[in-house]
């Protein structure tokens, strides 16, 4: 096998030529089915060590040229699988390791379930003319609010930490809130022993 990539930022196990790189990056498509945030499918790749970030960019910039992937959007930010890459996903992704395919796509799955957190439970960030930020946060089930929640903070940092948070759990938040509401001390101290362990 010809190691045609550069190393550095990849981990033992990790992807070392642009074909399998190529591979990868089509598998991961077709596996999620949708278009995909570029951004998304590049930090994937860095942040479980799958190749070189300069590597992923020029061979994701070749699967274009050639037909092999497409943009599904005009900014250029979605990313979509082609026929022709569909096929390389299909009759090549046994090239590639089961470890490695399975890696790729739990990592796949986890940004797709992060990101409809995201947008079920939209959390948007204002500044204050006087100084600080409101972060308000809401919860729906898709069709209408469940419980709206608005915070103030003293910086960007907290409001940022404050995002977050929610983001990994809003049912939690959901939970406190409808006990302290409705009296239910039980499902109060579960809430807070679920949030301390």
């Amino acid at each position: 096998m010809n190691f045609d990539d550069f190393t550095e930022g990849t981990e033992p196990g990790g992807l070392r030529s642009r074909s399998e790189i190529g591979i990868l990056i089509c598998h991961m498509l077709d596996y999620i089915g949708l278009p995909f945030p570029k951004d998304d499918l590049i930090g994937i790749f860095q942040e479980y060590d799958l190749a070189n970030y300069f590597e992923i960019v020029d061979v994701l910039a070749e699967l274009i040229k050639n037909k092999n992937v497409c943009y599904w959007d005009e900014d250029e930010k979605m990313l979509s699988l082609t026929q022709n890459g569909q096929m390389i996903a299909t009759q090549l992704n046994e090239n590639l390791s089961l470890t490695t395919r399975q890696k790729a796509t739990a990592a796949a799955a986890s940004m797709l379930k992060k990101r409809k957190v995201e947008q079920e439970n939209p959390v948007t960030i204002i500044k204050e003319k006087g100084g600080g930020y409101q972060v308000n946060m809401r919860i729906t089930d898709g069709l209408r609010d469940l419980l709206s929640l608005t915070v103030f903070v003293p910086d960007i940092k907290e409001a940022n930490t404050v995002k977050q948070t929610f983001h990994k759990n809003p049912e939690r938040l959901y939970s406190i809130m409808l006990a302290a509401v409705i009296g239910e001390k039980d499902m109060i101290r579960k809430a807070l022993e679920e949030l301390s362990s």
